[in-house]
This record gives C-alpha cells, structure tokens and sequence, in this order.
C-alpha cells in the first residue's frame, strides 16, 4: 500500500436555503429539521466521527446559527436538567456538544456545491479530507465513509460513493463511466456528468453524497467554471481530476455502495426516513408501529369505500 496522507478532517456543506421545506425553513436550517428528536446533520456528524474524522467544518451561511448552538453547551438547560436528576435528556444534549471539535466557516453566496467545498481551503489545507452532504444520511450500520478512506489509502486520489439507479433517475444526479478493478466494490473513474439527461448517461451509477477529496481538488475548483444551474460543481471538478496523473493528485475511484442510505432533501423522502427511525426504535417501534397499522388499515377500508 501507498504512503497517503491520512484523511483526518470532515467538511460538511450545509449553507443551502431549504427551500423545498418552505416555510418550515423560513427560520430554521433544514438540517435541523429533526429525524424523530435528533437533528439530521447530528447523524451525519456522527457518521464522520464513526469514521475516525473527529475535526468537522461546517460550510453555513445566512440563517445557520442554530446548527453552531446545537453543537455547543447548553449551561442554562444542563442545570436545569441537572436540578431536576434527568440524567438521560442530560446526557442527550451533551452528546451533541461532545462528538467533535467543530468548525465554521460561512459561504458568502450560493453557488454551487464546488463553491462550498472550495470555502473549506484555508482550514483543510494540504490535506485530504472527507466531504458529506446534510441531505444524505448513511446508516450507521454501513460503514460506508470507513471503506472510501481504506480506498483511498490504497489508491490516492479522490473516491466518490456511487449507488446503482434506475434509468429514469439518473437525470437527477452526477453520473458515473466507470471501469472495473481487481476488488468487486471498487470502480476506476473514467467521466462524470452532472445531471445527464436519461439518454446520455455513461451507466446507471450516481454519485451520493460522500467523498473523500484529494487537496488537489481546490486547485481545479479555483479555475472551474460555472456549469449546470450556473453553479461550480464538485462533479466537473472531479471531472478534471479523473483525467490528471496520479502524481498531481489526479486519479478518481468509486465504491459501489448498496447498504441503506436515507435522502432528506425532499418531503416525500423526509417523511419515509422518519418512519422507518420510528420504527427501528426500542422506546417507540411497538406502540408507533400498533398505531401505523392501524392507520393503514383505516386508510384502505376509507379508499376501498370510496371506490365501492
């Protein structure tokens, strides 16, 4: 194996405006919006800290504050909590505080997602560092983040988690031309597209939102244009580097993934997340699935009247 530098730093990006969640999001970050009582952008923090990345920078913006408040002390409601012996909402609040050492920086603008990783420059300097999207959550019972690092260290370069799709859907994501290697989960790179129409994607493999960069990268993204949506897109950045020597931090892999991811970015999926966590929990899946049954069937029996 290669002496790489180890990956030690996490970026998460999480400056955009929510607005598919309007007006939920009018005041509060859509990555606070809570997965039963645990803000998503926690779990992806915890992903990253599972993952051996205990120093985590936060790319924000206008309207973010309260993702800063949720990782920081409480005083006032630790004593109260305290006062009254609740040791385990206690616990709770300090769990968060307690996962990493946090870091923020703000993006001035929206521009893309090339752009947010670019504002990550002068805290990750020469390093590689993971990136991990607030919309997708990976089940802590997947170590994906830990096989794209193991990657990595053997390969160098950039590594991107790709997820098979129907033909239909790849349209909505950056799409993979992928070659194989010597390990079954492991792709070489060749071309990426960002959001291809149906009949121009190279295969039916998008990428996800986990990534581990070389530093390689912010050279590229300083000079990368704006693309689709006129946006600078991380896509056409590891684009360029798919075809860069190896020994300018060039090269890009994949990990096919095919565990459980959760997508957030959207109501419909939203909802699903928080009741499939609902479900999968010892304090709530007996009573909360009883009731869901029943709501089902009540459902059914409501359509199946109306159609009678």
């Amino acid at each position: 194996m290669a002496d790489f530098a180890p990956v030690r730093k996490a970026v998460v990006p999480a400056a955009g405006l929510g607005t598919r969640f309007l007006p939920a999001t009018k005041a509060t970050p859509k990555e606070m919006l809570p997965i039963v009582d645990k803000p998503a952008i926690q779990y992806v923090v915890e992903e990253a800290v599972d993952a051996g990345l205990s120093d985590v920078l936060m790319i924000t913006g206008r309207n973010k504050r309260s993702i800063e408040d949720h990782f920081d002390r409480a005083y006032e409601l630790e004593e109260t909590l305290y006062a009254k012996g609740d040791d385990e909402r206690l616990a709770a609040i300090r769990e968060s505080a307690d996962l990493a050492i946090m870091h923020y920086v703000r993006q001035g603008e929206p521009r893309g997602l090339g752009h947010a990783v670019y504002c990550a420059r002068q805290h990750v300097g020469s390093e590689p560092f993971a990136v991990l999207l607030g919309d997708d959550m990976i089940d802590a019972r997947d170590p994906l983040l830990k096989r794209m690092i193991e990657v990595r260290n053997r390969y160098g370069g950039s590594v991107v988690a790709l997820m098979e799709v129907e033909p239909d859907q790849v349209s909505a994501y950056g799409c993979a031309a992928i070659e194989a290697t010597d390990e079954d989960d492991v792709v070489k790179i060749t071309d990426l597209v960002e959001k291809p129409a149906r009949d121009e994607a190279p295969s039916n493999w998008i990428i996800i939102g986990r990534y581990v960069c070389d530093p390689a990268v912010f050279d590229v993204l300083e000079k990368t244009p704006p693309g689709r949506g006129g946006e600078i897109q991380l896509t056409d950045a590891l684009r360029t580097l798919a075809d860069t020597p190896a020994e300018e931090g060039g090269g890009v892999y994949g990990v096919k993934f095919r565990g459980r991811r959760y997508d957030t970015g959207n109501k419909l999926e939203y909802l699903r997340t928080v009741v499939q966590f609902a479900s999968e929990r010892d304090d709530l899946s007996a009573e909360f699935m009883a009731w869901l049954r029943e709501f089902v069937r009540a459902h059914d029996g409501a359509d199946a009247a109306k159609d009678a």
